[in-house]
């Protein structure tokens, strides 16, 4: 199954970021195999407004079918669960941590934002 894991970096040893949608980069992490792929999330980085909708977006576009990020606000958290994309939030660590944390079934879904737009 592929996750989304919002990254600082574009490598497993980069820090998750706490922001979905203004996030760096999006880890695209195959469970089955451990394959890695980065996405560049630049232009949600730079966007004055809807950069949630934009990045969620893109994480649909990946073909994800979970986002593990620090935080999630509400238009984007309805836009990954109108897309049947499982988030959850508070995550710490590196990617490759929090992959890890995710195969052992660390970490439980999220039922709603976390944060406020625009924080």
């Amino acid at each position: 199954m592929k996750i989304a894991i919002t990254a600082m970096g574009n490598t497993l040893e980069s820090d998750v970021d706490p922001r979905f949608g203004r996030a760096k980069f999006f880890a695209i992490y195959e469970t089955d195999d451990g394959s890695v792929e980065f996405v560049d999330n630049e232009q949600s980085l730079n966007t004055p407004s809807g950069a949630g909708i934009q990045a969620g977006s893109n994480v649909v576009k990946s073909g994800a079918k979970v986002l593990i990020t620090g935080n999630c606000g509400p238009k984007a958290f309805r836009t990954l669960d109108a897309a049947g994309i499982k988030v959850v939030i508070g995550a710490k660590g590196t990617v490759g941590e929090v992959a890890e944390g995710f195969k052992k079934g660390e970490y439980e879904y999220a039922t709603t934002a976390n944060v406020e737009g625009h924080w």
